[in-house]
């Protein structure tokens, strides 16, 4: 059975957790609507993406 023959320090066990973080994801603003978006995606509120229209917006009645 694999037992650990020292105590990790905190210092090396705190080395080893340096990179768990989560970073917040990265947002970029619409250029038609100016709203929040993904970067590379079409916009969720207004379908567009780079100019061109993709997505048709329907009206709700």
């Amino acid at each position: 059975m694999a037992v650990p023959k020292r105590k990790v320090s905190r210092s090396r066990r705190g080395k080893r957790r340096a990179h768990d973080a989560l970073s917040a994801p990265s947002l970029s603003y619409c250029a038609h609507c100016s709203e929040p978006k993904m970067p590379h995606r079409i916009c969720p509120s207004c379908g567009t993406y780079k100019g061109k229209n993709f997505e048709e917006k329907e009206e709700m009645e």
